[in-house]
């Protein structure tokens, strides 16, 4: 049914935009925001890492939703796999795979990185400088990486939507 298709499809960007306009959100706007806010690196990551947590209450289900949409639509040619590896339309759904693949491993990583102990001392100050810099940089990184790959996914979306 065409209206089906069309609600999946809906379901799939609305999902894609919560997840990659939410990260950039956070990265592009929220925090370069927050050196202008406060001078304290300390304060700058536990705002920011409240912040996460609260986006994750609807960027983890907007990437659940974007995976079982994304089952759905590739399903007619996951179950021919002949036409996976003979086809432009299955390379690029191997690479998409692969990258969102990636992009879970790297996401349970950085949210992993981020326990509540961890947040607690860098709250209370009771990490070492040397700790902390690490620490921040890591979650910095992992950031930069989800929001690329992310970026990159929706590029291979765009290329499977017009049949290339």
């Amino acid at each position: 049914m065409p209206i089906i298709e069309a609600l999946i499809t809906w379901a799939h960007l609305v999902s894609a935009a919560i997840w990659v306009g939410g990260s950039l959100f956070i990265g592009v706007v929220l925090a370069p925001l927050l050196k202008t806010i406060t001078e304290s690196a300390e304060q700058r990551l536990a705002i920011m890492i409240r912040v996460g947590r609260k986006f994750n209450r609807i960027a983890i289900p907007s990437l659940v939703i974007l995976i079982i949409t994304g089952i759905y639509k590739s399903y007619s040619l996951l179950i021919k796999p002949e036409l996976i590896f003979s086809t432009n339309y299955g390379t690029i759904l191997v690479i998409k795979i692969i990258l969102v693949t990636i992009l879970i491993g790297i996401f349970i990583t950085h949210v992993r990185i981020i326990r509540p102990q961890i947040e607690k001392k860098i709250e209370l100050k009771e990490m070492s400088n040397d700790s902390f810099q690490k620490l921040r940089s890591t979650i910095i990184s992992l950031g930069r990486i989800i929001v690329i790959i992310s970026v990159i996914i929706l590029l291979l979306a765009a290329l499977l939507n017009e049949g290339i």
